[in-house]
């Protein structure tokens, strides 16, 4: 398959590294010389110099034999115009990043289809929405609805000993089908349970349940939920726009922008939020505008270390709930290290999301888990996949994954090894990202 990316930011360039280790043909266009510095040593990646929407660039890059053709640039304009050019040439398929999202309703998807334009994503948008859901469920790291609501995965921190701790896999403590844990992070190692491990203080844990079976986890893990009434956002970017527009509208929003002229567009944009022209990392200002009443603070800028920083300021004030903005996926362990609270990636999420593309039509979704280098996908099992041969604890699966449950008839299950999987089930699992393409042979 050859995939041509134009725009080597930081979306374009995680793209090409990710789909680089598929082995498949990538060429990647930018018109920065110094953005395509060194990729074409380190990953397998054709890098040209060159303008996404020059006919004779995009010719010599080989757009015409593009499978897929997909423009990230940090221009709207330059993605949709590039990405009619490109469906002229032949490439099979378009996707553009954009800006607007009107363009992503319903009504207009045709209307862009029938251009050339096949596929729309918002960055941004995508974000905004794990970010409402962060807020919903504060006493987590991170929640997931997978197959239409019917089966959820969360992820949280054990903080201190509770009815968890301590007790083996194999010790019929974990056998009540409440909830399943599926993986365990502990000091920066991932890994998938068995008999013999243990729950411990420190460990970043990522379960499986039903709807209806939450409170349990809630009880075992000794944890609370609190309401979220009042927040405090720090960086008044796209991010911040989108995700104030995307919470409820009852909520009591402050947000802290030091530029003079974006406060006054967000004081239009946004006339229910109150806008202060400050800057959200000085103790002092975080203090007059009262941090230790707030119930949530989420920092956005465009620093990963500023927002990682402001979160553990926040959280130093007594601010339960902290959401920081990491763009450099190196420093997504460090925040995850110093307990900063729920990690945004922009480009590990908007690239999960075009990778779900390139996967075999019996893959549903796939959700990214930076925190863990992992991925959460869901499979739809057909007559003819090997894992409806026999119980789940033979089908030999790859080292690195597990069943978490699956949906059968419209309803969610947790699996454990005797579970057969039958034809039509969606079968959820947790695997590292270099297996996937391993995974998709069982269900094929």
């Amino acid at each position: 398959m050859k995939i041509t990316i134009v725009g080597a930011g930081a979306v374009g360039t995680h793209l090409a590294k990710l789909l680089s280790q598929e082995k498949m043909e990538i060429s990647l266009l930018d018109e920065s010389a110094e953005h395509l510095e060194g990729l074409d040593n380190d990953y397998d990646i054709l890098t040209r110099v060159g303008s996404p929407t020059s006919l004779a660039d995009l010719r010599e890059i080989g757009v015409a034999r593009s499978d897929l053709f997909i423009a990230v640039t940090t221009s709207e304009e330059a993605n949709m115009t590039a990405c009619l050019i490109a469906k002229q040439m032949g490439a099979k398929k378009t996707l553009a990043r954009i800006d607007n999202y009107e363009y992503l309703l319903p009504d207009n998807q045709q209307f862009f289809a029938n251009m050339g334009l096949n596929d729309l994503i918002y960055p941004e948008a995508l974000a905004a929405t794990e970010i409402a859901e962060a807020i919903k469920t504060n006493w987590m790291r991170r929640h997931l609805s997978l197959c239409d609501d019917k089966l959820q995965l969360c992820i949280l921190k054990i903080h201190h000993e509770c009815d968890m701790t301590g007790k083996l896999f194999n010790s019929g403590f974990f056998q009540h089908g409440f909830y399943r844990i599926v993986a365990i992070k502990r000091e920066n190692q991932t890994f998938i349970p068995n008999g013999e491990d243990e729950v411990k203080v420190g460990d970043l844990l990522f379960i499986m349940y039903t709807k209806e079976n939450m409170h349990y986890i809630r009880e075992h893990t000794a944890n609370e939920e609190h309401e979220v009434k009042s927040l405090i956002f720090y960086g008044g970017g796209k991010l911040t726009q989108k995700a104030v527009q995307t919470l409820p509208k009852n909520l009591n929003i402050k947000i802290l922008e030091q530029n003079r002229d974006i406060c006054y567009q967000l004081s239009e944009k946004l006339p229910h939020s109150l806008i202060i022209n400050a800057d959200g990392s000085d103790m002092q200002v975080l203090k007059e505008e009262g941090i230790q009443d707030a119930d949530a603070f989420i920092a956005l800028t465009d620093r990963s270390e500023a927002n990682i920083f402001a979160c553990l300021a926040a959280k130093r004030f007594g601010v339960r709930k902290t959401i920081a903005d990491v763009e450099n996926v190196d420093y997504i362990q460090i925040a995850e290290g110093l307990d900063v609270g729920t990690v945004l990636n922009k480009k590990t999420i908007t690239a999960s999301y075009i990778y779900q593309m390139l996967l075999d039509a019996s893959v549903l979704n796939v959700r990214n888990l930076a925190s863990a280098g992992a991925q959460i996908v869901v499979f739809k099992a057909t007559e003819h996949s090997k894992i409806i041969r026999g119980k789940i604890k033979a089908m030999g699966l790859p080292y690195n994954c597990t069943i978490g449950g699956l949906v059968r008839a419209g309803e969610g299950v947790l699996v454990n090894g005797d579970t057969e999987i039958v034809r039509d089930d969606e079968v959820v699992v947790f695997c590292k990202s270099e297996i996937i393409r391993q995974l998709e042979k069982f269900f094929q």
